[in-house]
């Protein structure tokens, strides 16, 4: 299985992994082992389409069996113009119909009594963190987004059922559950946030009941595991899950995909929740959550961004101060309404400003983490490492500021022997840089 694209993907993966598994077919960890290639694609943007079709290449000159699902997949007639020899092609969240690809291109050989024993889902991530998708697919039409086409309208899950595999998760050894969708806090919404029994009391599909509920799981030490909520749009109804995170019932992180700042852009963009009363509510979710980080992605370059509406955005993000910035040039994509616009801004400019941008979000985020030196921070353990010539063992960590794959870490000294990959501690944070952390162990008073 090649796997690309957002964690979103990634948790499609692991699901046709999980199928296929219970029909008695196992992982190869190499192309030359395997009779058939999964590549699951990501068809966002056209360079994430390049990507996809590299590694479609790759697959087939490595192997010359492979089958193709995933965002990508809805574009079939690119894949095969290039790769005719392509067994199969099926689009984002086709369960169905990859496994059925996979029993044509390669039939299973189990006996007849392989399903009768239980199999356990396969996770891609590390058995400390986990990905919990609560909905597919997305209402919003922004306009330099093809989403919706690719995955369809919302389609969110029945409230227990995601409760019931947040729990199984946690009780398997996930210390930390990352919530994701395409629109978090939309969560519900297509099923008018219908209420389940859940342990004996209704529980309704919304964003709030959601948290509250995730915040009452406990590992099997008797730990409250973390709990990110990303993708989350800033409806009036965020405001009630920033209690919990000072209660510490879920971690203080917010995921927030701003995309810009100026009201004339992000009207253009057709984005939703555009209202003047961010800054204040960002204000006001601090003073109640002191350690609320909150990170967010923005596009520079939109058609039509005037250097006033850059330089409105600049001024917005000193202001509010964001934690975690990442940026995207504006690139046109195939079917995105974006591409119609007028006023084009040229490439030159576009990384022009991509990098005035990230200048300025690299200060702010140097000057919020160097806060940070002395403090004692809560962390999580992704990787020790092997001892070096002094016998010194070192450790690679986050903080509740970070989530794995796209944001800093904690560099961790002289870790002590018993330190292992899942572990939560407490490091004192002795350095700090742009974007990482470093520290020791806290010593026990």
């Amino acid at each position: 299985m090649v796997s690309l694209g957002c964690p979103k993907a990634l948790v499609d993966s692991e699901r046709i992994l999980t199928r296929l598994r219970a029909d008695g077919y196992a992982m190869s960890p190499d192309y030359a082992g395997a009779d058939v290639v999964l590549v699951n694609t990501c068809g966002f943007l056209d360079s994430a389409k390049e990507e996809s079709l590299d590694a479609i290449g790759e697959a087939i000159a490595e192997n010359g069996r492979v089958i193709v699902t995933g965002c990508m997949g809805e574009e079939a007639d690119v894949i095969r113009a290039r790769f005719p020899q392509v067994l199969a092609v099926t689009g984002a969240h086709q369960y169905e119909q990859v496994v059925e690809a996979v029993h044509v291109a390669a039939p299973p050989t189990q006996g007849p009594f392989v399903d009768l024993i239980p199999q356990p889902d396969i996770k891609l991530t590390p058995r400390h963190y986990s990905y919990l998708k609560i909905s597919e697919g997305c209402n919003h039409s922004c306009a330099f987004c093809i989403i919706p086409r690719l995955r369809g309208k919302l389609a969110s899950r029945r409230i227990d059922a995601v409760l019931r595999e947040a729990e199984k998760l946690v009780a398997a050894g996930t210390k930390e559950l990352l919530v994701i969708s395409q629109d978090t806090s939309a969560y519900g919404v297509d099923i008018r946030h219908e209420a389940r029994d859940f342990h004996g009391h209704p529980v309704r599909a919304h964003m709030t009941d959601l948290a509250r509920e995730l915040g009452q799981l406990r590992t099997p030490e008797g730990r409250v595991p973390w709990v990110r909520l990303h993708y989350v749009y800033p409806y009036p109804h965020v405001d009630a899950v920033i209690p919990l995170m000072a209660e510490g019932l879920l971690t203080p992180y917010l995921d927030i995909p701003f995309q810009h700042a100026s009201p004339k852009v992000l009207k253009a963009m057709k984005r939703p929740a555009n209202e003047a009363r961010v800054l204040e509510r960002i204000n006001s979710w601090r003073a109640i959550a002191p350690d609320l980080t909150i990170r967010s992605s923005f596009v520079v370059g939109f058609p039509g961004e005037t250097e006033d509406d850059f330089a409105y955005l600049l001024d917005w993000l000193g202001e509010a101060q964001l934690d975690r910035v990442g940026a995207f040039r504006f690139e046109p994509v195939e079917g995105a309404a974006a591409n119609l616009l007028p006023d084009p801004v040229p490439e030159a400019l576009k990384e022009e400003r991509y990098a005035r941008l990230m200048e300025v979000t690299e200060r702010i985020s140097a000057a919020k983490l160097a806060a940070k030196v002395g403090r004692t921070l809560p962390v999580i353990v992704d990787e020790v490492g092997e001892p070096d010539e002094d016998g010194d063992v070192g450790a690679t960590a986050r903080s509740q500021a970070d989530a794995p794959e796209i944001d800093g870490q904690v560099f961790l000294r002289n870790v002590p022997a018993t330190l292992k990959p899942g572990d939560f501690a407490e490091a004192t944070i002795e350095d700090a840089d742009s974007h990482d952390l470093f520290g020791a162990i806290a010593e026990r008073g």
